[in-house]
């Protein structure tokens, strides 16, 4: 006979496999037709709601011991409310990421595998989200920097401004952008402001931010890496100089709060939405992929200065936002509220943390699933033995060059590393607490027998529960070929990304 928990947790799977599937929602009887107004209940009083995401960067920031990169204004808010240490991302792609950030649902499961710049979209038009959910139950929501989900017309905003592309790194505009939206309305107010830093290109200094860039001789590649060389160097400084100007404007926009009276009711979350655009970061299932720095502020809610090492995932904030707000979620999601970790350690938490990888600008297909518990790793590859297209676009893209030379002097745990994520094995295995880059794996080795059977056959649940597409064999050769077919002879990337009409939403979860 089942307990309780498996079969609340079977409910869940089974619910969500039907709001995937377009069917009956699972609470109440509600469809996804449903108004969310019918669901949607909020209390008096309600806190505003202040979501920051930046751009392409781990937790290279000086609380959490960075040498290099100074944020005294990052520094202070994770004095004033809680840091956490082990904070992932579903799927190192700005668009999946930002998917779960809204949806509180898994990429496969919302449908955002991919970038929305190249039209991957999520599979229904109607799913819940943040801005849906919050504007039914009487919030105005607010859009500064991009949204970078489709379709656009599912995120409903009373206010928007884009702010130009990535060359656009003058954070005084984000902050300015932000009072006008915060002093329009005495309702309460759930703002998504997205900063450009420290996407690439790495921009030394902009607007006269930072005030004292670093230099190559100021730095070292990131240990991650593996590798140390005088581009990496350069790169690694520019790279430090674009989370310093980041956390300049996060200080400015703090400042509005103050300025505008609401501090005091405003719930503030700050992550970045993925690792560095660089090796073994973004594009991966890596640590230097999916870990982020995450920190929250809510005055008097949140017990100030604590650190916090449970394993927490974007999908945890939709369901922390909604309790926050004294809103019904509209579906069984597969996140935790964050509350329980508020005001000390939390009783019972997740022993085990799922991330994921698609592809990314539609020609860098490598699918990877990805389990982790507190000491050891998992990452299975779904194309194993075959040539990663990802590898050899992030090698092209960061001097090749200059990188090769570095790799020829690298250790052999690191070149082998390398040549894994070239032509990735089934499996990899890593011992996080004495391999934290993740250079030895220990997936073929007896002695981790144990730990790989445990870690494979959560991941093999997790997957069935989701439920993943990509369970089937033939959605994997199927997605593929879509993938590679939408490419023609003397495309160039432009021509490539207007080309719309993705099919996988239709064939995924066709049987």
């Amino acid at each position: 006979m089942k307990d309780i928990k498996t079969v609340i947790v079977d409910a869940n799977c089974r619910n969500r496999r039907e709001f995937l599937k377009g069917s009956l929602m699972g609470l109440a009887g509600l469809t996804l037709g449903t108004s969310c107004r019918s669901w949607a209940s909020a209390r008096e009083g309600k806190v505003n709601i202040l979501l920051i995401t930046s751009e392409d960067h781990g937790p290279q920031l000086g609380c959490y011991g960075d040498p290099y990169t100074k944020t005294p204004c990052l520094d202070k808010l994770a004095k004033e409310g809680i840091r956490f240490t082990n904070a992932h991302v579903t799927q190192a792609g700005c668009s999946p990421s930002r998917s779960s950030m809204l949806t509180g649902l898994y990429p496969h499961e919302n449908g955002q595998i991919g970038l929305a710049t190249h039209h991957l979209r999520m599979y229904r038009d109607d799913t819940p989200n943040l801005f849906s959910v919050l504007k039914s139950a009487g919030y105005r929501t607010g859009l500064i920097g991009k949204l970078h989900v489709n379709p656009e017309s599912a995120f409903p905003r009373d206010f928007e401004e884009r702010l130009g592309g990535f060359e656009h790194r003058d954070v005084r505009v984000e902050a300015a952008t932000a009072e006008t939206f915060i002093k329009q309305d005495d309702k309460p107010f759930f703002l998504m402001v997205n900063y450009k830093d420290a996407h690439d290109p790495f921009i030394r200094q902009s607007e006269g931010l930072p005030e004292h860039p670093l230099g190559p001789d100021d730095v070292k590649p990131l240990p991650h890496f593996g590798l140390d060389s005088p581009l990496l160097r350069q790169q690694t400084a520019d790279y430090c100089n674009c989370i310093q100007r980041l956390d300049a404007g996060i200080g400015m926009l703090s400042d509005v709060l103050d300025r505008c009276g609401k501090r005091d009711n405003t719930l503030v979350i700050f992550l970045s939405d993925h690792g560095i655009d660089s090796l073994r970061g973004k594009r991966t299932c890596f640590e230097g992929g999916t870990k982020v720095p995450l920190m929250i502020r809510w005055p008097g809610q949140i017990k100030p200065g604590q650190v916090r090492e449970e394993l927490v995932s974007t999908i945890d904030f939709m369901p922390t936002i909604l309790t926050a707000a004294g809103i019904s979620a509209p579906a069984p999601l597969p996140g935790l509220a964050l509350q329980p970790a508020f005001n000390g350690a939390p009783k019972q938490w997740r022993q085990y943390l799922f991330t994921e990888y698609h592809l990314h600008s539609g020609h860098n297909f490598n699918p990877q699933r990805a389990v982790r518990d507190s000491r050891y790793k998992l990452i299975q590859n779904l194309m194993h033995g075959q040539l990663n297209p990802g590898y050899t676009f992030t090698m092209n893209k960061k001097a090749p060059k200059d990188t090769e030379g570095a790799l020829r002097q690298a250790p052999k745990n690191v070149q082998n590393a390398y040549e894994r994520e070239r032509v990735p094995p089934k499996y990899e295995l890593y011992d996080l607490q004495n391999d934290p880059y993740e250079f030895d794996n220990l997936a073929e080795k007896p002695q981790y027998k144990k730990e790989f059977e445990r870690l494979r056959d959560e991941l093999e649940r997790w997957r069935r529960q989701s439920p993943d597409p990509l369970l089937n064999p033939k959605n994997v050769e199927r997605l593929k070929d879509e993938v590679y077919s939408r490419w023609k002879d003397n495309d160039d990337m432009e021509t490539y990304k207007k080309r719309d009409g993705w099919q996988y939403p239709d064939y995924f979860f066709e049987h």
